[in-house]
């Protein structure tokens, strides 16, 4: 079957996908021709890598998509995988972690702003950043340096009926809604920002000390001092702009290092001859594959707005015309992807790997730590616990109420070790009437299980509440453990539980089995692990709790009366306990509670003392027409 289509192949440029025996896409490439790239898997070949010797054992079959040119192909190749996710591309995380500088140019009085959220929305991005600290001292630097509008309303050019607000009148702002500011200066000072966040305020500084100096001649000092200051603004914003190359120039220097199959990618931003910013990628491989750096340039450069005009590279990537075509595209610029043999941009090479290195060694560290903290937890609970494998899954439960009000239970999932947020459960309690923690517990416990015996039944793909775990374990002592047995028992299921005692410190000191108490070796994995989930669920009940309050309150009677808000509904229920006993309440009862003034108070009664009045008559109405 494969021949007959490798025989129809076109040559022509588009996208292949690789599928195995479940049709799941496990490769996808793209070619100039497909006809000779597709083939050259299925041929032997000793110089293919040990991935793509692995990968063709388990393709089945192949998909090809034919496009008009290379740049079409490149760029439906990053959609593809980042659709589908292929087991043998590498896949690099959204960059929705790392801040920018938002310059707002699509805005009548552009902002400068950080954000975590690239939009083609007209704005010009500048990064990423590998610090937020230090984009927000920019940001302070260039508010600083100039007058910039701070809110994010819309103003009308030339309409001065606006009130300014407390920005204006501490100089942090230069007041746009009074409809005063010189729209030609404004624009000047947003220019010359884009141009000192592009690496070029050396220019700029130039000009200013120019201007300065003339000033000066001029003896206009007032003047002379406001360039002055100007000019040390624009220093401080490129301060920690550290100079790393006599080449005035824009580069991006990617280069990387590996470990078995970690590997460590660093790029560094040198905008005019400054490194103004630098980014890691860590990547797991099958093994290690040139295509591994080709795949990442076009991953990497597909989401960046700001594209340099040099991206210099260690070695030779397949896709290397195409992709200084498509990155020409975006920039509006040629762009050069070069491989330098000698040199200072081989010293930028070096420096760049050294660099990924010692970020390599201490992933390395930190990877080779977390797993000796996993076995050592695995091992604790597998021993103290006297399981028979180690657990997979770990469910703790707490229930929150205050007097029995809006009572609720909380279920939160730990699988390998690790929460897993997807599968955590909330249950507002339908069964128990009042404060009892022990009811609830065994009302949680069996709808959860209840849950998943349904499920099983179904026999569901994709199952809410399955699969059952090997431990559960519940806020609380040996009452709460005795309470949850009683359903356990019900259905004979061989499931640990255990009762998490904290101290008046509230931190988990102990667990409570059936067999009596077992101590937490303090500061070791176990002791950091079991007190993450303690604290975990206790933060999901109350989160869920606070939800339904606050969502009863919205929806009381009393948010209908004018100066009780969220804060004054709550002091009134907690007092009270309930809405009867505040419609029962005079004038005097009220002001008892702690923030309800004597106007309030008055407000509060005569709202319900007027709905009682109004409830009388309508019944006298109805009795005289009887």
């Amino acid at each position: 079957m494969l021949n007959e289509k490798l025989k129809d192949l076109p040559n022509k440029p588009g996208v292949y996908l690789m599928k195995n025996v479940d049709n799941q896409i496990i490769y996808v490439g793209k070619a100039k021709n497909l006809k000779n790239r597709v083939k050259q898997y299925f041929q032997s070949n000793s110089s293919h890598g040990l991935k793509v010797i692995s990968m063709v054992k388990n393709i089945e079959d192949f998909e090809i998509i034919v496009t008009d040119n290379e740049i079409e192909a490149l760029i439906l190749e990053y959609n593809l995988i980042k659709k589908h996710r292929p087991r043998y591309n590498i896949m690099l995380k959204d960059d929705k972690s790392y801040p920018y500088i938002k310059v707002t140019a699509n805005e009548e009085y552009p902002r400068v702003i950080m954000t975590r959220n690239i939009k083609k929305d007209g704005a010009r991005y500048f990064g990423p950043y590998t610090s937020a600290s230090s984009v927000k001292q920019t940001i302070e630097a260039i508010h600083q340096t100039y007058k910039l509008k701070v809110c994010n309303k819309k103003f009308i050019g030339g309409k001065d009926s606006q009130r300014p607000c407390l920005n204006y009148y501490i100089k942090r702002c230069p007041g746009v809604c009074t409809g005063k500011v010189n729209a030609e200066e404004y624009t000047s000072n947003i220019n010359e920002i884009i141009e000192i966040l592009k690496g070029k305020d050396k220019q700029i500084v130039s000009k200013l000390s120019l201007d300065m100096e003339e000033a000066a001649k001029n003896l206009d000092f007032e003047a002379a001092a406001r360039l002055r200051d100007q000019i040390q603004g624009i220093k401080a914003i490129g301060e920690k702009q550290k100079i790393i190359s006599d080449i005035y120039s824009d580069q991006d220097v990617i280069n990387y290092a590996t470990e078995g199959t970690d590997m460590c990618v660093q790029v560094f931003n040198i905008r005019d001859g400054k490194l103004v910013g630098r980014e890691t990628h860590m990547i797991e491989l099958d093994s290690f594959e040139d295509d591994v750096l080709n795949q990442f340039v076009k991953q990497f450069y597909h989401s960046r707005s700001m594209i340099p005009k040099e991206i210099i590279i260690p070695c030779e990537i397949e896709d290397k015309e195409t992709m200084e075509m498509w990155l020409k595209d975006k920039r509006g610029t040629k762009v050069t992807i070069t491989v330098p043999a000698r040199g200072d941009k081989k010293k930028l090479l070096s420096m760049v790997e050294e660099n990924a290195k010692i970020v390599l060694f201490e992933h390395l560290n930190k990877k080779f730590n977390k797993a000796q903290s996993e076995i050592f937890c695995m091992g604790w609970l597998k021993e103290k616990l006297s399981l028979s494998q180690n657990p997979k899954r770990i469910e703790a439960y707490d229930i929150s109420n205050i007097s029995g009000k809006d009572a609720v239970g909380a279920m939160v999932v730990y699988e390998d070790l690790k929460a897993n947020k997807k599968a955590y459960r909330r249950f507002r309690i339908k069964s128990v009437e009042g404060q009892d923690d022990y009811a609830s517990t065994q009302e949680i416990i069996f709808r959860r299980i209840e849950r998943a015996l349904k499920e099983m039944e179904q026999n569901k793909g994709k199952a809410g509440f399955l699969p059952l775990p090997q431990i559960i374990m519940l806020d609380g002592g040996l009452g709460h453990l005795n309470a949850a047995k009683k359903i356990l028992d019900m259905y004979k299921l061989d499931i640990v539980l255990c009762g998490m005692v904290k101290n008046n410190k509230h931190k988990l000191e102990k667990l409570v089995v059936s067999q009596g108490e077992i101590e937490i070796p303090a500061s070791t994995p176990i002791y950091y692990l079991l007190n993450e989930i303690s604290e975990e669920v206790h933060r999901f009940a109350v989160e869920y709790h606070r939800k339904l309050r606050s969502d009863g309150l919205k929806s009381s009677e009393l948010s209908k009366i004018q100066g009780v808000g969220e804060k004054r509904q709550r002091l009134l229920l907690e007092h009270f306990k309930s809405i009867e006993k505040i419609k029962k309440a005079d004038v005097d009862d009220l002001k008892e509670v702690k923030g309800i003034d004597s106007g309030t108070a008055q407000a509060i009664y005569r709202h319900f003392n007027e709905i009682k009045e109004s409830k009388n008559r309508d019944k006298n109405k109805e009795e005289e027409k009887l």
